[in-house]
């Protein structure tokens, strides 16, 4: 999808938020900034709220609002962290670091920056529940030191994976998945900002189709608009039901069996982030691939990978390291 993503083009204020309960503590927190932990399942919002909070709360949100997506430290190489723009200055002369000291030195360096305007900036932490205990445990004595002047959002899909010190240093606020009658007035008022023709059914069928997931009920409306022009019943339905991620799987599983690791990651990214599956999803592709493209004991041994990586992501650990892990694995078996 190379057009602007509706979900950014179309990012929802405090106001336009589905969930009630949410929607009111967030209003709360904008005359009262208090430590905030989000939490629900992937696609409820989390994000969105965050940044809606910040612009609501920032006269200069695009200044005093931090965002550090755990996945950015953890599933990428130190190489990597050190060539992001956004970190580089942190980092400049600090090759022997480790990931956890990386991340640590950013946080640490983005707290202590004065708030462009006001009194205080954000911190969102993102994707929490990869974090490791003992980088949790430097994230608490940041919290502390820098408590007057920033306020810290972390958003988490799992909020038991968080040490107790940071859990009772943040207020707790859930996010459930988003009804089929909340998804269908979100899509509404996109669709009719865009000036797209749309029908009823037509966004009934693109709420129903993401099971809960906003942001995946977002990214199939636009993709249904730019296949077919309109967001009606028959054309979510043609483009919905033809929309596959077979061949983005079976490329990234024939990279993976070359060696050419890094184009397969690149595949990965692109489902967790642009497509916005989550690992187990991506997994439950990669198995519906491989029950065509192998047989015996190949087959036999990718369901093993993939119940090792199912394991390992609902212990809370990267959904990225680990679909990676089982294409690392794949590309070794060759």
């Amino acid at each position: 999808m190379d057009a602007p993503l509706w979900t950014d083009t179309h990012a929802p204020e405090l106001a336009e938020l589905p969930q009630d309960d949410a929607r009111e503590y967030l209003q709360r927190a904008v005359d009262e900034p208090i430590n905030l932990l989000l939490y629900g399942p992937p696609g409820s919002g989390k994000t969105a709220a965050a940044r809606a909070l910040a612009r609501a709360a920032h006269t200069d949100p695009d200044n005093d609002l931090i965002e550090i997506n755990v996945a950015d430290f953890f599933g990428r190489t130190k190489t990597e962290i050190k060539n992001d723009p956004r970190f580089e200055q942190f980092l400049v002369g600090r090759s022997s670091l480790s990931k956890r000291d990386m991340i640590n030195r950013v946080l640490k360096e983005s707290a202590s920056y004065a708030a462009v305007s006001g009194e205080y900036k954000t911190i969102l932490l993102d994707n929490a529940e990869d974090v490791r205990e003992d980088f949790q445990q430097a994230l608490r004595r940041i919290m502390e030191q820098h408590h007057r002047t920033t306020q810290f959002i972390v958003a988490t899909r799992q909020p038991t994976k968080l040490i107790p010190p940071i859990r009772s240093r943040c207020f707790p606020v859930s996010f459930r998945s988003p009804t089929t009658a909340e998804t269908v007035d979100v899509l509404a008022r996109i669709v009719d900002a865009e000036g797209v023709d749309y029908d009823e059914d037509g966004l009934e069928f693109v709420a129903g189709y993401a099971s809960g997931n906003l942001r995946e009920a977002i990214l199939a409306a636009q993709t249904t608009v730019e296949s077919e022009g309109e967001l009606t019943m028959g054309g979510a339905y043609e483009t919905l039901g033809e929309v596959g991620l077979d061949d983005e799987i079976e490329s990234m599983l024939e990279a993976a069996e070359a060696g050419e690791f890094t184009d397969a990651r690149k595949t990965v990214d692109d489902l967790l982030v642009d497509e916005g599956l989550d690992g187990e999803e991506v997994v439950e592709s990669i198995l519906d691939v491989a029950r065509k493209r192998y047989q015996g004991r190949k087959l036999a041994r990718i369901h093993r990978l993939a119940a090792d990586v199912e394991f390992e992501m609902h212990e809370g650990t990267s959904d990225r390291i680990h679909v990676s892990h089982l294409l690392a694995e794949l590309g070794r078996d060759s």
